[in-house]
């Protein structure tokens, strides 16, 4: 029997008796997280046993969990078409991008210089000036500053030949603002939606990490990429943000188990946080 067939007997094993019980002690709301958990997964566009398992069973199961209010939340902001680009946000959202990015391009090399003073050896790391709105690092006086429409900034670093698993992010008041700072011709990418993002082709990538997603590092190298989190485009652009607030304290202790493999570095004045 393979490693794999073991596993996903081990998480049948463990959710069909937790939905028996659900059906038979709460059916009606048991049904309606089936349901919405069904309407989630398909935004995705490789509809396989993988996709489904890995979203109802595997690590995916935060954002099943959490599809109700992803849902509503999608009613309260504008259409998600997935995979972004810049100038599919209003122009605030934007300037605020632009902004970062600007700092980031003109002090790229103060800031690796920095993150590698840092990093070690480590497998993966995110050098973190912002996290959900709370300061970190404070070296950049340009980062200091409360954005209305940014809540992260970071920099999410991989040593050589290090990439993560297929994995989804569990929320979707924000969306994910990658930009690699040395992008090289090879296998260094994102992929989502069955699309890979090329570094070296395109080095600003924007997306919904609620989607079924891996970052790959076949380069030799180090990987830098600018890692930012923005709230939704939304009718409703405070609401938003004050939801995001609310609910950044429960949500970090979620990233805490996605990021568990990760050295996050942060000022030793701030609490340590432990992720695309």
């Amino acid at each position: 029997m393979t490693k794999s067939l073991r596993k996903s007997l081990r998480q049948l094993v463990i959710a069909v008796p937790l939905l028996a019980i659900g059906f038979y002690f709460i059916p009606i709301l048991t049904t309606i997280w089936i349901v919405c958990g069904l309407i989630d997964v398909l935004r995705n566009a490789d509809k396989n046993l993988s996709l489904f398992r890995g979203y109802f069973l595997g690590n995916g199961i935060f954002t099943w969990l959490l599809s109700p209010f992803n849902l509503l939340v999608d009613l309260l902001c504008y259409r998600n078409p997935g995979v972004w680009k810049l100038e599919q946000f209003p122009p605030d959202y934007q300037r605020e991008v632009n902004e970062v990015l600007d700092v980031f391009k003109a002090r790229k090399d103060e800031i690796i210089a920095d993150i590698d003073a840092n990093f070690g050896t480590g497998r993966r790391g995110m050098y973190v000036y912002q996290w959900y709105g709370k300061h970190r690092i404070d070296n950049v006086a340009e980062f200091n500053k409360d954005f209305k429409y940014i809540k992260t900034i970071a920099v999410s670093v991989f040593r050589g030949k290090e990439s993560t698993s297929w994995h989804f992010g569990p929320l979707r008041l924000s969306l994910r603002i990658l930009y690699n700072l040395l992008p090289v011709k090879a296998e260094v990418f994102v992929e989502c939606n069955n699309a890979r993002n090329y570094w070296h082709d395109n080095p600003l990538y924007i997306f919904d990490d609620t989607l079924l997603h891996r970052s790959v590092n076949e380069y030799d190298g180090r990987r830098y990429c600018v890692f930012m989190d923005i709230i939704r485009p939304s009718p409703f652009p405070g609401l938003i943000s004050a939801l995001l607030a609310v609910v950044s304290v429960s949500v970090e202790r979620i990233n805490s188990m996605f990021y568990k493999n990760w050295k996050m570095i942060g000022s030793s004045k701030s609490k340590k946080v432990g992720t695309t």
